[in-house]
């Protein structure tokens, strides 16, 4: 669709990271807008900005631009922003990216594989130099919960069916998918808990998914059982999991996601030995994917006026 031939129109990309890369990605996908920084705006120029493209942003950042229209994330979470553009009524876009699922399964598999495949065992093994083959289990016996089973989550289902895991999922609102069990409702969930042998979160942070792995539903889980938090990190109890993994309730965490990031050097998950900690890196952003789909938003916009998918602020997501 054509952009609107009616000049130029300045968008304020804003972001607590450097902005070089996503600035070049964006003005390369819309050459006819004008793509600025937000540190090189002055108050002046700022108040003439109708979209703000944004990528981890201080919300406090967005205070300045008091003409918006509406407000495109390059990120697929969006609750630090939510509080900030509910109160304005400023419509929230969210990146839905096809290459972002695609990077998302292809994580949820390596580290369903790690899990399975007894990897954080055979590393504790080598420290202790055992020489100690362990049983080997077919990917058919083993069952893999997700909960989330949004685009990330069929994404992710998709590979784990091709490679002959057995699926279950939970979602809050949900549509079937070939190949997997689906649950609804709180009975669903846990269900879903007590099947899983890896569980695997790819949830938004709302309201309602805030603690939604706690002591009670931990206890759900069949002993055993393993988890992997590629969602958020505030979805997760980290107490209520440590002390599962002391006590053997669980085996393993793979934890990807944490309430504060980077996480402190002080924090005791880093150095739990029933712990993987990866820094924020299961499906990165893909500033060219995601700079097409973000272009193909401003000329929709540009060209006729309708905003993209908004966020409901209701729901969060």
């Amino acid at each position: 669709m054509p952009y609107d031939p009616q000049g130029e129109m300045v968008i304020a990309f804003v972001s607590r990271h450097d902005d070089a890369g996503w600035i070049a990605a964006l003005s390369a996908a819309m050459p006819t807008e004008r793509i600025v920084g937000d540190r090189a705006l002055i108050d002046g120029e700022a108040a003439a900005v109708e979209i703000v493209i944004v990528a981890d942003p201080d919300p406090a950042q967005l205070a300045r631009y008091r003409n918006l229209k509406w407000v495109q994330s390059v990120w697929a979470g969006v609750e630090r922003l939510l509080p900030i553009t509910a109160k304005r009524n400023l419509p929230l876009v969210r990146l839905i990216d096809p290459m972002l699922a695609q990077t998302m399964g292809e994580a949820v598999l390596a580290w369903t594989l790690y899990l399975h495949r007894d990897m954080p065992a055979y590393a504790a093994q080598q420290k202790q130099q055992q020489w100690k083959p362990r049983p080997y289990r077919a990917a058919r016996d083993v069952t893999v919960g997700i909960l989330g089973l949004g685009e990330l989550g069929r994404a992710a289902a998709s590979r784990l069916l091709d490679a002959g895991y057995r699926v279950c999922g939970w979602s809050q609102h949900g549509r079937p998918i070939d190949g997997v069990q689906s649950y609804l409702g709180h009975d669903g969930l846990r269900q879903v808990l007590q099947q899983a042998n890896i569980l695997v979160l790819l949830l938004p942070l709302t309201a309602t998914t805030r603690n939604l792995i706690n002591h009670q539903r931990i206890g759900m889980m069949s002993r055993g059982a393993a988890l992997i938090n590629f969602a958020r990190g505030a979805i997760v109890n980290s107490d209520a999991l440590v002390a599962a993994l002391d006590a053997g309730m669980l085996s393993h965490a793979v934890l990807d996601v944490f309430e504060a990031e980077p996480l402190p050097e002080e924090n005791t998950l880093w150095a739990h030995p029933k712990i993987t900690v990866l820094p924020h890196i299961s499906a990165p952003t893909n500033q060219l994917s995601a700079s097409k789909i973000v272009a193909a938003n401003v000329a929709q916009f540009r060209a006729t006026g309708v905003l993209p998918l908004v966020v409901d602020f209701e729901r969060g997501y």
